[in-house]
């Protein structure tokens, strides 16, 4: 018997949406603004509702993220909105030195990331976001699961004082997790308890670790699951306690090898307790035009593939 199911699927950005509209509903410092991407974010209920706290930037992501800090000095709580490629790579610079180097309490907030963008192709698929704003100092890193994480983790971070990046994506997928539940920063969640391996699983394949869980049951292979929806600060706590558990973990993550949620395990454990891992994800490619699922499977980030580093991080044991 699965130990999740779900009878709804829906894209984590409108989660992200329904989010900012309720903020514009509860929170009067919070303003939006958008880099001509208003029905890709899923921002329009905010705009209707707000439209003297919405501020279209159209195509210059550069002026929206100078615009958004000096918004915060005057005590406003700005969200950008636009894809996740243009969030990060396109205004690195800006980022670092107008936002994370003084700590400004910007949201970036950051749709249509990694290979399930699908048919846009390599160059709006951007596979290192990850690890270009966890290096940031002062930045906070979360990456939901689902419609209703999303939803949460837009709620939340609105209450948290100081810049994060909020990653979620374009295609539909289970919603698993709850309705009514409590978003904390920087806190994993467990979802199953096991003792032969542990999956580390972040954003989109969380749902695959969940299956993939499932498919290694059937084995008679036990695996923990843990949702690590905050990327930084990680949750180093359950990441030991879990790992000193089982002996060995697989990290799961739509995103690049180096740089990801792996290279955090990684590095967690090799300061702390050295033990075997085996890391899903991108390595070291560009995507490429496809069907998101179709993608997962060729670039080895399915749940298939986390069956695959399961048994063979056991076998290092």
């Amino acid at each position: 018997m699965a130990k999740f199911t779900y009878t709804k699927t829906q894209d984590t950005r409108s989660g992200f949406g329904a989010g900012l509209a309720e903020l514009g509903r509860t929170n009067p410092d919070v303003v939006a603004l958008c880099a001509d991407l208003v029905g890709s974010l899923k921002m329009q209920d905010f705009i209707n509702e707000n439209p003297d706290r919405f501020f279209q930037v159209g195509i210059a992501e550069a002026n929206m993220m100078g615009l958004a800090a000096g918004m915060t000095i005057g005590g406003k709580i700005p969200f950008t909105g636009t894809f996740a490629n243009f969030s990060t790579g396109r205004v690195y610079d800006q980022i670092r030195q107008s936002i994370a180097y003084s700590g400004k309490n910007v949201k970036i907030c950051a749709s249509h990331a990694g290979l399930t963008l699908g048919e846009d192709g390599a160059t709006h698929q951007i596979l290192e976001d990850i690890g270009m704003m966890k290096m940031l100092p002062h930045m906070t890193v979360i990456n939901p699961c689902d419609y209703n994480q999303t939803k949460a983790a837009t709620l939340a971070i609105a209450e948290h004082d100081g810049p994060v990046y909020l990653r979620f994506g374009r295609p539909k997928v289970p919603i698993f997790t709850p309705e009514d539940q409590k978003f904390e920063i920087g806190k994993a969640l467990h979802l199953i308890e096991g003792s032969d391996v542990t999956i580390f699983a972040t954003g989109h394949l969380v749902w695959e670790a969940i299956l993939a869980e499932e498919a290694l049951e059937k084995e008679g292979i036990s695996a923990e699951v843990i949702n690590i929806h905050t990327i930084k600060p990680l949750d180093v706590e359950a990441i030991l306690k879990s790992v000193a558990k089982t002996g060995c973990a697989v990290t799961a993550e739509e995103h690049q090898m180096n740089g990801g949620l792996g290279d955090s395990v990684a590095q967690t454990l090799a300061l702390n307790h050295p033990a075997p891992l085996e890391m899903v994800a991108v390595n070291d490619s560009f995507g490429e035009s496809g069907v998101p699922d179709e993608l997962m499977k060729k670039y080895g980030i399915d749940a298939e593939n986390i069956v695959k580093a399961a048994k063979r991080v056991i076998k290092r044991k």
